[in-house]
């Protein structure tokens, strides 16, 4: 399956509102034990389901494909996908690669995929996740994996700017229980997760949520399995010409969600900012030229 094409989760979220009752409760099995779900028999889904097999044959082909193997194709390319390692994400983009710069071939990868992430997202989770990051009496959390972790760090050091109560949890899973000992009902956890999927997010994840946290998951198309105890997830396109996955996009919609947040809690925000300038100026940690 071509990267650039849309994942099955996608089509499926994209077009969940077109769907019968049946199929809905399909697609919901599916996106819930995603891509995994989809790889057993066709009698094995329908049974899982709770649907007639029938209902699976119809639901694959509205949604593209011409039959249950030709989708149960892409669900394995798909899966392929997700673990590939640097060298085989490098040796595919190598291959066949235009003559153009790389810059410029960084560049289209890079708005080809903010257009595509852009164009599912939805403005109404956004803003909810926005007004949750705003609400003062919720504690902050954010996580990520051993590339991811330098996306959480990013947010965490702007949120802590604009209002307190939040916390970054270490690379070093070790630290984290002490971490969810602290969390209470309400609080807000932000995971970044990306292909190569690491199981420490995943069961922190499913720790918070069991005590009542709202785990908001960054990831990428193919979705993380943390995405099972999330109440919001963005997926993101990572592709680039690189042995490496692109972060642009989860950082254009972490900056936004910064923005968003400080508009929202303007005044208290400019308030903590003077605050923090004049610390800045009693510690002489910035230069100045006056």
């Amino acid at each position: 399956m071509d990267e650039q094409q849309s994942t099955v989760a996608e089509v499926l979220r994209s077009q969940f509102n077109t769907l019968t009752r049946a199929e809905r409760q399909l697609a919901d099995v599916l996106l819930a034990h995603y891509p995994v779900a989809g790889l057993s028999s066709i009698t094995g889904l329908a049974k899982k389901a709770q649907v007639s097999t029938p209902t699976v044959a119809r639901l694959v082909k509205k949604i593209g494909f011409s039959g249950y193997p030709d989708f149960q194709a892409s669900l394995r390319s798909e899966l392929e996908a997700t673990i590939s390692s640097p060298i085989a994400k490098h040796d595919q983009w190598a291959e066949g690669a235009p003559d153009t710069h790389i810059l410029n071939r960084f560049a289209e990868a890079s708005m080809t995929n903010l257009q595509r992430t852009l164009s599912r997202l939805d403005t109404d989770r956004f803003d909810a996740v926005a007004g949750l990051l705003a609400d003062p009496e919720r504690g902050i959390y954010l996580a990520g994996g051993r590339i991811t972790h330098s996306l959480a760090e990013y947010l965490f050091t702007h949120l802590q700017v604009i209002r307190g109560g939040v916390t970054l949890a270490t690379s070093h899973a070790g630290s984290w229980p002490h971490i969810l000992l602290n969390m209470q009902e309400g609080d807000v956890l932000i995971v970044f997760d990306v292909r190569r999927y690491e199981n420490n997010l995943v069961r922190f994840a499913e720790l918070a949520s069991e005590r009542g946290v709202i785990v908001v998951l960054f990831t990428d198309q193919w979705g993380s399995p943390t995405a099972k105890h999330a109440r919001h997830v963005f997926s993101c396109r990572i592709e680039a010409p690189s042995a490496w996955d692109s972060s642009v996009v989860m950082m254009m919609i972490s900056e936004a969600l910064i923005a968003a947040v400080e508009n929202l809690r303007w005044e208290a925000t400019r308030e903590r900012m003077n605050d923090l300038e004049t610390l800045f100026d009693q510690t002489r940690l910035l230069r100045k030229f006056v």
